[in-house]
């Protein structure tokens, strides 16, 4: 009996043994299974040299809109976001004041206008008076520096309307142009200052970017020139061309400004957004470059490398010596060459020496 249990024990054993060995050798197969990859091969860049910097894109009509005068704001019909007409009323402050001035003003136009028409008249007689010989030119002089005054305060009382109407525009502030509205620094019942931006808008379509250009580039841009405007957020190339290159960076922290008018683009830019703007440049230092995308680049710690397909089909990892950044691709200075093949994409880990099935990626 106990040689019948040492039998069956056994046997046991060899079938876990052989079972285990089993799952162990699918186990390796599976990880030794080829891996999916998306290749690329570096080409000439020869003719595609350009050289990168930052901007933001704004509206090309704009404003910050203030006033001139101080008082508190009673009115603020609108909001950000709005799309308002040219001439529609967006911030109104207390013109209590003007108000009065105004009526004193009338008050003066009426007055003043009284004292012409009188002296007008007595112009007109004295005038009969001295062609029929009953008045001396004395008396005729006179009066007619007597209606000259007259004529005159009556035009200044006229230009002080004038100028307190004027100042009705600041506290009664309206669109300049079709527009949306982008922001609000005050509120209804806050004090308005002379000066400080009340509310501002800005007409949408037309889009323009400021990029901020080193010195050691700067001479290397012209107006005129076609540029790609690589919008980051939305993953979008725009079209644009460069109209302004500034000449001085006093104001700017050493950083050169260009701006670039984009060409009309369905892509939903906004301003504010962040772009990279690639300028073409003929410059030798820049001829026969390797770019590859940063999405391709493997970093361990400061190393940066790219996996390569051996001609057995096995990933290698190859460290690198990256250069300058241009858009989303990088500059390779050593360590990959032309018409080389990359992996960009796996669908499985990668790693030195594994199996992979290489395709060609999507252009």
């Amino acid at each position: 009996m106990r040689m019948k249990n040492i039998y069956i024990i056994a046997f046991l054993t060899v079938s876990i043994l052989i079972t285990s060995c089993g799952s162990d050798e699918k186990k390796l197969m599976a990880d030794n299974a080829p891996i999916s990859v998306k290749v690329n091969t570096v080409k000439d860049t020869s003719n595609n040299s350009f050289l990168t910097a930052s901007g933001t894109i704004q509206a090309v009509n704009s404003a910050n809109l203030s006033t001139r005068m101080m008082g508190f704001v009673t009115k603020m019909p609108v909001n950000v976001g709005d799309h308002v007409k040219k001439g529609q009323l967006l911030v109104a402050i207390n013109n209590a004041d003007l108000q009065a001035k105004l009526s004193q003003v009338n008050a003066g136009i009426t007055e003043a206008t009284v004292g012409f028409t009188n002296a007008e008249k007595d112009f007109n007689r004295f005038k009969n008076l001295y062609a029929e010989n009953s008045a001396s030119q004395k008396e005729l002089d006179d009066m007619t520096a007597h209606y000259n005054m007259a004529k005159a305060r009556l035009e200044g009382a006229k230009q002080m309307k004038n100028e307190v109407e004027a100042q009705f525009a600041y506290a009664n502030i309206r669109a300049p142009f079709d527009g949306i509205i982008t922001g609000k620094f005050i509120n209804s019942g806050a004090l308005a200052n002379p000066g400080t931006p009340l509310i501002a808008m800005e007409a949408p379509g037309k889009f323009e970017v400021m990029a901020s250009v080193p010195e050691s580039e700067i001479s290397k841009i012209t107006s005129g020139s076609l540029v790609n405007v690589l919008v980051k957020s939305i993953e979008k190339t725009v079209k644009g061309n460069v109209t302004e290159v500034s000449s001085s960076a006093k104001n700017t922290g050493g950083q050169y400004l260009a701006k670039i008018a984009l060409d009309k683009t369905d892509a939903p830019i906004l301003s504010g957004m962040f772009v990279t703007v690639q300028f073409p440049i003929e410059t030798k230092e820049l001829t026969d470059m390797v770019l590859i995308p940063l999405e391709a680049i493997v970093t361990t710690g400061q190393l940066s490398g790219v996996y390569t397909v051996s001609e057995s089909n096995t990933a290698i990892l190859r460290w690198l010596r990256l250069g300058r950044t241009f858009g989303n691709q990088v500059q390779v200075l050593s360590g990959l060459s032309s018409n080389e093949t990359y992996i960009i994409s796996a669908d499985g880990k990668l790693y030195n020496g594994v199996k992979v099935i290489p395709s060609p990626a999507l252009p």
